[in-house]
């Protein structure tokens, strides 16, 4: 469904700008640090990053660094982004699961390349915002509002769990639903954190640490049974 995006794009004054911004965007923000995978690099060159941002923003949507997009909230550097996405190790068949849909920029990467992606946010305005963006273009995306921290046993399992928040470790809640061979991409930690990537074996998770990154902390009631252990 991309085409219908970009059928909407192409008529948004200075398109051939933004376009120009994305791949320059793409060849030295992304490429330079050994982004490779050549699905999540023409999807970080198609999808404008400037609607993603508020207004008066949108002349630093293409910068290397995160932008704040209201309510304590923010968009992760494009990077990040990508790098996440990598992570993943999508082939356009997973289903899968975001904990934080945020601005909804990371949701559509997710969308580019996986089937089906289910994607909760908590905060509302939040949550409204990228329902508006996202619903007409994106059918095989599902955005709901409330706490991701406790994931969506009913849709379960996926092939893999991206968070876009920092919890101090992964809930057991979303562990139990992800499927065996399946990842978690989350950054973890509090005021040293470390983006991770669990892959789930039939006997447990296999950990490895990417890089340190810096990410809002993660809220809900999966977190606070967290805090009590």
């Amino acid at each position: 469904m991309a085409w219908l995006m970009m059928l909407l794009f192409s008529k948004i004054r200075g398109n051939g700008e933004f376009s120009a911004l994305r791949n320059r965007m793409v060849d030295e923000q992304i490429v330079r640090r050994g982004v490779a995978d050549p699905r999540v690099l023409e999807a970080m060159r198609r999808v404008p990053r400037h609607l993603f941002v508020p207004p008066e923003a949108r002349s630093r949507a293409y910068v290397d660094h995160p932008l704040p997009i209201g309510h304590g909230q923010t968009i992760s550097q494009p990077y990040i982004v990508a790098k996440m996405t990598e992570l993943l190790a999508c082939t356009g068949e997973e289903k899968v699961l975001e904990i934080g849909t945020g601005s909804g920029y990371q949701t559509t990467m997710l969308a580019e390349v996986a089937r089906e992606v289910h994607s909760i946010e908590i905060v509302e305005p939040l949550f409204r915002k990228a329902l508006t963006l996202l619903e007409k273009f994106y059918p095989q995306v599902h955005l709901y509002h409330g706490d991701g921290s406790s994931g969506l046993p009913d849709e379960a399992p996926f092939d893999a769990i991206l968070l876009t928040a920092a919890p101090v470790r992964i809930p057991e809640t979303l562990e139990r639903q992800v499927k065996v061979g399946g990842r978690i991409v989350a950054p973890i930690g509090e005021r040293e954190q470390e983006l991770v990537v669990w892959t789930r074996t039939p006997s447990g998770f296999e950990r490895r640490t990417v890089f340190g990154v810096r990410f809002v902390p993660m809220t809900g009631d999966a977190m606070k049974t967290e805090d009590r252990t």
